[in-house]
């Protein structure tokens, strides 16, 4: 199962990777080693101009995939398993997206996540947006951990 599946269920709504929202991209982010990855395939309707992805869909992509990192990563460093309490839930503190070249609308983007540094409460992740193997966008996220109120009312 992906880190968004442990998501409690008031904060699974976001538009990137929240399992309950049934008109978002349901960024699921597992574990490849050292690395994380995530698969999406862009629609259509995702378009910047014909043939190629918009960009802040790439954005929206490297975002989740990265908070989804930070939530994997500090399970893994706490040496639990995803799910058990109190569960770590991220949000973007920082966003930075390099583009590297356009993005072909068709193919599944591959998104690949590094774990640079785990810091307290902050989590800097490197991704990588590939197409068809090859790299189209580079981006960092600095993830904060939600305190455990976040979001109840």
């Amino acid at each position: 199962m992906a880190v968004q599946d442990f998501y409690p269920e008031n904060l699974a709504y976001c538009y990137g990777c929240g399992r309950l929202n049934d008109q978002g991209h349901h960024i699921r982010t597992d574990w490849d080693g050292d690395e994380t990855v995530s698969v999406f395939t862009p629609e259509p309707w995702h378009i910047a101009i014909p043939g190629f992805v918009y960009g802040g869909i790439i954005a929206s992509l490297v975002d989740c995939h990265s908070t989804g990192t930070a939530a994997a990563a500090a399970y893994r460093a706490a040496g639990r398993e995803p799910g058990s309490d109190p569960p770590f839930r991220f949000v973007t503190g920082s966003l930075r997206v390099d583009y590297l070249k356009p993005t072909p609308l068709g193919p599944p983007l591959t998104i690949r996540g590094r774990v640079r540094e785990i810091k307290g409460r902050k989590v800097i992740v490197e991704s990588t947006v590939y197409a068809e193997g090859v790299a189209t966008a580079k981006g960092e996220v600095v993830a904060v951990q939600m305190p455990e109120d976040f979001g109840k009312n």
